[in-house]
């Protein structure tokens, strides 16, 4: 496995315009937010989770799966991605407590911010990362969150 400064250089490498880092910290955010919440209406079916029925479902998994690799690549890392995780399922709750049902809400979030993505890589002249390699995807918010460690001198 390749180290988190590796794939967060590597990441970094096709985000340098400002215009696009920009777009990416709007973005990155909305699509992980979106996405979990259309994995939240897909539900577990685990028996023993049917009490706990916040978490019973595909976008609490993905948190889970995606918060082992990142505690594989880097545990301040990781636990950054705890906080920022809860955070957005967090907002999965705020969007589906809205008067729009959250399949409608969730897919137009994330369509929207998909074009900005490919508009800030327009823009970059370079093609997003996870085209490269899928596990991109789940480096761009470690990258967000790297440069907030970074501004505080957290180590990591």
């Amino acid at each position: 496995m390749k180290s988190a400064q590796h794939l967060l250089d590597e990441y970094g490498e096709s985000h340098q315009h400002p215009l696009n880092k920009k777009i990416h910290w709007i973005c990155v955010p909305l699509i992980m937010l979106s996405f979990v919440a259309l994995l939240s209406l897909l539900p577990l079916n685990i028996a023993i989770l049917n009490q706990y029925p916040i978490i019973n479902h595909w976008g609490f998994a993905l948190v889970v799966f995606a918060s082992i690799y990142y505690f594989f690549l880097s545990i301040p890392l990781f636990a950054g991605m705890i906080s920022v995780s809860a955070l957005m399922l967090f907002g999965v709750n705020l969007l589906a407590s809205l008067p729009f049902s959250l399949w409608k809400t969730a897919t137009a979030i994330f369509v929207v911010a998909w074009i900005g993505q490919f508009y800030g890589h327009k823009i970059e002249g370079k093609k997003p990362s996870f085209l490269k390699d899928v596990q991109f995807l789940l480096i761009g918010p470690l990258w967000l969150l790297s440069k907030l460690y970074r501004r505080y001198g957290i180590t990591y």
